[in-house]
């Protein structure tokens, strides 16, 4: 039993995807949080430093935020071991093994606050997962427990019904916590739009992603992602893909692209993928092939430590410009085709 009810989460990884519930659900037991900070280029040395180099990046960073956490003299870590989010659909190993990893690379003083979520297993529900996590902290009452998850579950869906509308994420998360649902005016129209594809941690570490959410809009464009679609609308895109959903963030590649590639109003395709990240290559292909039948331009940036500011910018104002100029010839061809048609 942990008498200090106080806990540190890495802003990484599931940080990106489940924070929301976290936060409502060990709130309403009165356990404290404490967040790593954001990702610098400290906190990737760091997590670098202690997992072999073919570590791919997003598990570089995760190490590096629960280094951060026991330097803010944090000494209850939640790091949990999500197996399978539902029956044959699992995390990578690398995810699925992030306690051992931790157990044994990192040093210091800390405790791990470790439960195993596997419901391709009989007998592991959530229910039992948060029980584990509970009984951590001497909270055994099953109906306390049972009364945090529904509010876990209340800021969760708080949280996803604002970034659906178009909220980012950022806000959304802090209105979330605040119990606040607040729905952002219609955007303004932008002479581009791109879908941006790639997994939370990716695409909402600005330190990760180079800030690209803030890159794109100075470039005056329109971008939609996975997080503004329902589960229906991703299961419609796995269809299109003709992919079978095996992998647990799945629906943020394939879902998310085979959804956009078939609509009009996004003029192109960027995927944001880590290097060496086994899963994502074999989306990417998918996603690739599909992009060639539905005549969608496609930009893959790949990010690890070593990436380059200067380098990434450039490829990004470089798709951007032949976007534009691809939609300006479109718009001058059907101008012409129509004044063809009035003589």
């Amino acid at each position: 039993m942990n008498n200090e009810k106080i806990i540190g989460i890495p802003k990484a990884i599931s940080y990106y995807n489940y924070f929301p519930f976290w936060y409502g659900f060990l709130t309403k037991l009165g356990i404290e949080i404490v967040l790593s900070d954001s990702t610098t280029k400290k906190t990737i040395s760091d997590g670098a430093s202690l997992v072999v180099t073919e570590t791919c990046l997003p598990i570089k960073v995760y190490v590096g935020h629960v280094i951060n956490l026991i330097e803010k003299g944090v000494k209850n870590i939640f790091v949990p071991s999500i197996q399978s989010i539902a029956p044959k659909i699992y995390n990578c190993s690398k995810i699925r093994g992030l306690p051992d990893l931790i157990r044994n690379v990192v040093k210091g003083e800390f405790n791990i606050i470790e439960a195993t979520l596997d419901k391709s297993e009989k007998n592991n529900d959530l229910i039992d997962f948060l029980t584990e996590i509970a009984n951590q902290f001497g909270i055994y009452n099953i109906n306390q427990i049972k009364e945090a998850q529904a509010s876990g579950f209340v800021v969760q869906n708080n949280f996803n019904v604002m970034v659906q509308n178009g909220l980012d994420f950022d806000s959304a998360l802090k209105n979330a916590k605040a119990g606040c649902v607040i729905i952002p005016p219609k955007q303004e129209e932008k002479p581009i739009s791109i879908a941006l594809i790639g997994h939370g941690y990716n695409i909402y570490d600005k330190r990760s992603s180079m800030d690209i959410f803030k890159k794109l809009e100075k470039m005056n464009v329109r971008v939609y992602g996975a997080y503004q679609l329902t589960d229906e609308q991703l299961d419609g895109g796995m269809n299109l893909l003709n992919s079978t959903l095996y992998w647990a963030n799945q629906h943020e590649m394939s879902g998310c692209a085979g959804h956009y590639l078939r609509d009009d109003k996004i003029d192109g395709i960027i995927t944001l993928t880590a290097f060496g990240c086994g899963p994502d290559s074999l989306m990417l292909e998918d996603i690739k092939r599909k992009s060639k039948i539905f005549n969608k331009p496609i930009l893959n940036l790949t990010i690890d430590e070593h990436t380059g500011e200067a380098g990434f910018v450039t490829r990004l104002e470089a798709f951007c410009d032949m976007l534009i100029r691809n939609k300006r010839a479109v718009i001058l061809k059907e101008k012409k085709n129509s004044n063809l048609l009035n003589v």
